[in-house]
């Protein structure tokens, strides 16, 4: 197992993760990107299984938070404010009338400090941030720790804590689009997915769930015999279609069952599983991805990647029947979600 660091210039890192059966996870310190995944198929061709881009200056100005930690807030804020113990927060409106992934200078624009470590079968980096009090218009100075960890399981483990001194919204997230195909070969069209959940979050034509709990059951959205993800992508269901033709939509996990998420290609022989104690995961089928994007591969297209972004929804700040994203100065926020790749 080895770390390799790269000085990109003065502020920009990159740390290369490999294991002892050469799979290399690729992370920056900018955004806390994983910025590669390699990763052999059937045939042991090692590729990619991500997208990031080619030149590490396109993601200053980037758009779709391409393999981005996420925060403080994960998700839509519906009109960009929040009520909290009889008080008004007013957020950017990035997103329309609504607040997006935790505003244009989230988490996800941040210069994480960074720590390489190495532990028996395991090794990783530790990022911190400390996000000030009003910053992003969010209360409370919180301290934010992720880990990014491989061991010889194929295993990349991430590991989110935060504390705060104020009560405040967090719900934490990585936004990497998945392309198992490798090398960006084919679209996610033919990727299979099976999850334990029966029911989803419905949209209204902002984006933004309306409250409603929707059964899936034998609909496009029902993933809990497998499906692969064109059965959306060429659905005429009205759901599928406001998000551009595909899923934007929060899923939540039937905690009765064994809660894994399985992903296949077939024809690259590469699967993964996803587990988490979150509560449930948005699937994005990249909707909105533009066209010619100069990404390490290839050019960016619709539908090149898929994003599992396991967290709790920020539903809850409108709608308070569903669990809180709400942390207190009295308690530690720790999620955990583990990628398990295998051929």
């Amino acid at each position: 197992m080895d770390i390799l660091t790269k000085i990109l210039d003065k502020d920009w890192k990159l740390y290369i993760l490999k294991n002892d059966f050469n799979m290399e996870v690729h992370i920056l310190n900018y955004g806390g990107i994983i910025q590669k995944i390699l990763f052999p198929d059937k045939n042991g061709n090692f590729e990619n299984m991500v997208l990031g881009y080619k030149n590490y200056e396109d993601y200053k100005k980037d758009s779709n938070f391409f393999g981005a930690l996420i925060g403080r807030v994960a998700g839509r804020i519906q009109r960009a404010s929040f009520c909290l113990d009889g008080k008004d927060y007013v957020l950017e409106k990035n997103d329309g009338q609504n607040h997006l992934h935790g505003g244009s200078n989230g988490f996800h624009r941040v210069i994480w400090k960074t720590e390489p470590f190495q532990e028996i079968n395991t090794i990783g980096v530790k990022l911190s941030y400390f996000s000030k009090d009003g910053e992003n218009g969010y209360p409370g100075n919180m301290q934010v720790e992720v880990r990014y960890s491989l061991n010889d399981q194929n295993q990349l483990i991430i590991d989110y804590k935060a504390f705060t001194d104020q009560k405040t919204p967090v719900t934490l997230t990585n936004h990497t689009y998945f392309n198992l195909s490798g090398d960006l070969k084919n679209t996610i069209e033919n990727h299979s997915i099976t999850m334990n959940s029966h029911c989803y979050l419905e949209l209204n034509q902002e984006l933004i769930p309306t409250g409603k709990v929707v059964d899936a059951t034998n609909t496009p959205f029902d993933f809990q015999k497998g499906r692969k993800l064109k059965d959306g992508i060429y659905s005429s269901l009205e759901q599928n279609k406001i998000v551009g033709n595909g899923y934007d939509h929060y899923f939540i996990f039937d905690w009765k069952k064994k809660g894994d998420v399985y992903v296949e290609e077939p024809l690259s022989g590469r699967t993964m599983t996803i587990q988490t104690n979150q509560p449930g995961m948005v699937i994005y089928t990249g909707n909105h991805l533009q066209e010619g994007l100069a990404l390490n591969e290839a050019k960016s297209k619709k539908h090149l990647g898929v994003c599992f972004e396991t967290q709790t929804s920020p539903l809850s700040l409108h709608h308070p029947e569903f669990p809180s994203i709400f942390l207190k100065e009295d308690q530690i926020y720790h999620k955990q979600t583990v990628f398990t790749f295998f051929t």
